[in-house]
């Protein structure tokens, strides 16, 4: 668990908010390049949602807020709504590796 500082003004507050959101954004971007390979090991687009690992990661990080001191609410709330978007991300992934890759049933 982070230290977090105790700020005198709401500016200071604003500014550490401002630098979580940095770091996150790049945390966000690396999970992303994990998920656009997850993409080309699934042979069908549906594949991609994945309900039970869905339901896996939503299990293991609501287990671990309280463990780092996050509310499980607002921590399952996020990864709802990013795993959400990160399944839209992921189908475009797949249909562009599809779309690259030749059918066998294709004639010449």
């Amino acid at each position: 668990m982070s230290t977090v500082i105790t700020c005198t003004s709401l500016e200071q507050v604003r500014s550490h908010i401002d630098l979580l959101d940095r770091q996150l954004l790049s945390l966000i971007a690396e999970r992303g390049a994990y998920v656009k390979q997850a993409a080309g090991f699934k042979r069908t687009v549906a594949e991609v949602p994945a309900p039970q690992r869905v339901e896996q990661v939503i299990a293991g990080v609501k287990q671990l807020a309280p463990e780092v001191g996050a509310d499980p609410a607002v921590v399952e709330a996020t990864w709802r709504a990013m795993i959400a978007a990160f399944i839209d991300a992921e189908t475009a992934a797949h249909a562009a590796l599809q779309a690259q890759t030749p059918s066998l049933t294709q004639s010449s």
